[in-house]
């Protein structure tokens, strides 16, 4: 129920479209989001640890569910800012700092080896963050254990 509410009120922060378009209303499940991620896990297998996948898209967001078994590379991403909400497992996170090894991946994409002086905080089901467009950041996940998240990737710039 906790998660259910979480994402309805990140949805209500969603400013009003255009009045030509059509609002609709999502709703996507823990159980739901849960099985979508357990269809990731195979995947998620292979060396990097992780898997995602692209769940809906709108004029200015999209959302995602991701699932990690191994820690993240560092990222910093231009022009998007991050929601994430803990669905299952623990991990934690490293905002701020800086990007060892950073380089670009694609436009506006970097990726590194690690957030160097990072700020760490430690996330639990429920837990909801918000990570600014350019801000370095890092999931780390305990040796042997699964976290599952919820992404909602916002155009700021």
């Amino acid at each position: 129920m906790r998660i259910g509410i979480a994402i309805m009120a990140m949805a209500t922060c969603v400013p009003p479209m255009a009045a030509a378009q059509t609002l609709v209303a999502d709703r996507i499940t823990q159980s739901q989001l849960v099985e979508q991620a357990q269809q990731l896990s195979a995947k998620a297998q292979g060396p990097s640890g992780t898997a995602s996948a692209k769940l809906n898209e709108y004029p200015n967001h999209y959302t995602m569910i991701a699932l990690r078994h191994k820690d993240g590379g560092a990222e910093i991403h231009e022009n998007f800012a991050d929601f994430f909400l803990v669905v299952q497992g623990h991990a934690t996170l490293l905002t701020g700092g800086s990007v060892e090894d950073g380089k670009e991946v694609s436009p506006g994409e970097v990726r590194g080896t690690f957030v160097r002086n990072g700020t760490s905080m430690n996330l639990n089901p429920g837990d909801v963050v918000h990570i600014p467009a350019t801000v370095p950041h890092q999931m780390l996940v305990p040796d042997g254990s699964t976290f599952i998240y919820f992404v909602i990737k916002v155009k700021e710039k």
